[in-house]
């Protein structure tokens, strides 16, 4: 008997493929195997009650902060595959089952660790200033373990890129120190695409810190405040990740300006690295494990033409989050609410896989937290042809908000008018589009889809109530601030705009 993916790659060749893909309005279908009633009764099954247990389920501590590669992970992996299964939709992984599998080293954060300021007071005494975790700072989720004492010297963007004559660490001896910097580049993508072309690699939190290792630095201070796993782990190289507070402790006395500095050197992309005359200890406690797996879990629901079921539309989210930075990182609206949204999706199209002519694939994403490695996995690795790929649908973090944005619409708006159109029609909700450039380092796995020439939307939400803790990638990503009625309404606008799309 073949395997469904020996079937897909058959069936390739009764695959008519034509210059524009339009997709049909549900209502034009004529076949009278799904009539407008049966439509709407299995729109209104889908529910905002069993999608907010879901995430419930999925952000809880059983799951561990779901990172890829852990135990946790898998589990949530395996819950979901179990789902899949009790609802008839097939898998499509690695031999016959719903997981493919990839290389993904990870690294356990195993206590809060330290960030102290010292303050020399006369010639004897030192005053420490201690900073606490999560308000003031995070340890670095690819640190390695290890403790030390040294000056901090502020280096930039923590770029050397000798073709683009600019060089942070130019004039400033950073062997044995602690080194701080920001995230991303002195050019934006958006203002200045084609510059920012030429920085792009530099863009990398990997590139960052091996530039920092590469001069001999033995520990960095990041300004970037959050729990972030999207990172290279280097054996010898402390990490923190740093808030306002602690920036501008070490500013303070310096005479200089964090915010007026960056300025400069965007403005005029010449460095300004200098010491800041401070000593930090930093201090982490990590495990590393270079023999992780990650997964990602794949199913489907077959097309019932002979033809067109070679034509996929595919449905994505990622299942990861950023695990335990020694507490729990629960990720209930990163990215819970858009793998709920895919779930009860997929429950609703397994009721009426009869009128489905194309097929449906459903992909939870290991590792995208990790540097969007699962999706890159699979564009790679894909288990139908790419080229097969009529739509390409991303779900991120769109559990809080009462409006929807549809990223990369105006890329592929005959992606765009299907979900707008039903939109109109049934839900009414304020949904807006854009275009997207693509040019920076990928933060979604819609990314490596538009990367490849896939036609690709990213499902979004905007204008939620103000909340009184910051939530992403922190302790605080908690089921309490989920909006159960935009999970239910996303999910039934999946469920429509797919019915017509795939048949």
């Amino acid at each position: 008997m073949k395997t469904p993916r020996v079937i897909i790659l058959t069936l390739l060749l009764w695959s008519a493929g034509s210059p524009m893909f339009v997709f049909s309005q549900a209502q034009q279908d004529t076949s009278g195997v799904l009539s407008e009633e049966s439509l709407l009764s299995v729109m209104h099954s889908i529910s905002s009650h069993p999608l907010l247990n879901y995430v419930t389920e999925l952000a809880s501590e059983k799951y561990e902060g779901r990172l890829s590669g852990t135990a946790g992970f898998n589990e949530a992996a395996q819950w979901t595959a179990d789902l899949f299964r009790q609802w008839n939709v097939k898998p499509l992984g690695d031999k016959g089952t719903y997981f493919q599998e990839f290389p993904n080293p990870y690294t356990l954060v195993l206590e809060s660790g330290e960030v102290t300021l010292r303050i020399p007071i006369g010639k004897n005494d030192t005053i420490k200033k201690s900073y606490k975790f999560e308000e003031d700072f995070f340890p670095g989720s690819t640190s390695d373990a290890g403790s030390m004492t040294a000056e901090v010297f502020y280096v930039g963007y923590g770029i050397t890129a000798p073709e683009l004559n600019y060089d942070d660490y130019k004039g400033v001896n950073v062997k044995g120190k602690i080194v701080m910097f920001e995230p991303e580049v002195p050019v934006s993508p958006d203002r200045q695409p084609e510059t920012f072309k030429q920085w792009r690699p530099y863009s990398f939190h990997d590139y960052k810190m091996k530039n920092a290792f590469a001069h001999s630095a033995a520990g960095v201070l990041y300004n970037y405040h959050i729990v972030n796993p999207n990172c290279v782990f280097i054996k010898g190289l402390v990490i923190n990740y740093v808030g306002r507070n602690i920036i501008n402790d070490l500013f303070a006395g310096t005479a200089k300006v964090r915010d007026t500095l960056v300025q400069l050197i965007r403005r005029n992309h010449q460095p300004l690295s200098f010491s800041t005359g401070k000593t930090v200890t930093i201090k982490c406690v990590t495990e590393h494990h270079p023999e992780g797996i990650g997964k990602n879990i794949i199913g489907w629901i077959e097309g019932s033409d002979p033809a067109l079921k070679s034509e996929m539309i595919i449905l994505g989210a990622h299942l990861d989050h950023v695990g335990k930075n020694h507490l729990l990182m629960p990720g209930a609206n990163d990215n819970a609410s858009g793998d709920v949204v895919l779930l009860g999706t997929a429950e609703a199209l397994s009721k009426v896989s009869g009128p489905l002519k194309r097929s449906v694939v459903f992909i939870l994403f290991g590792a995208e937290e990790q540097g969007v490695k699962g999706s890159e996995y699979y564009v790679a690795h894909p288990v139908v042809p790419n080229a097969n790929v009529k739509a390409f649908i991303n779900l991120e973090s769109i559990g809080r908000g009462e409006k929807i944005s549809i990223g990369a619409g105006e890329n592929y708006p005959q992606l765009w008018n299907v979900v707008d159109r039903n939109n109109a029609k049934y839900l009414h909700r304020t949904v807006t589009t854009s275009y997207n450039a693509n040019l920076a380092r990928p933060r979604q796995d819609a990314a490596h889809f538009l990367w490849a020439n896939i036609p690709t939307i990213g499902i979004g939400t905007y204008d939620a109530k103000p909340l009184p803790v910051a939530t992403y990638h922190t302790t605080q990503d908690k089921v309490e601030y989920i909006t159960p009625e935009i999970l239910e309404d996303i999910a039934r606008l999946m469920f429509l705009s797919i019915v017509d799309m795939a048949r």
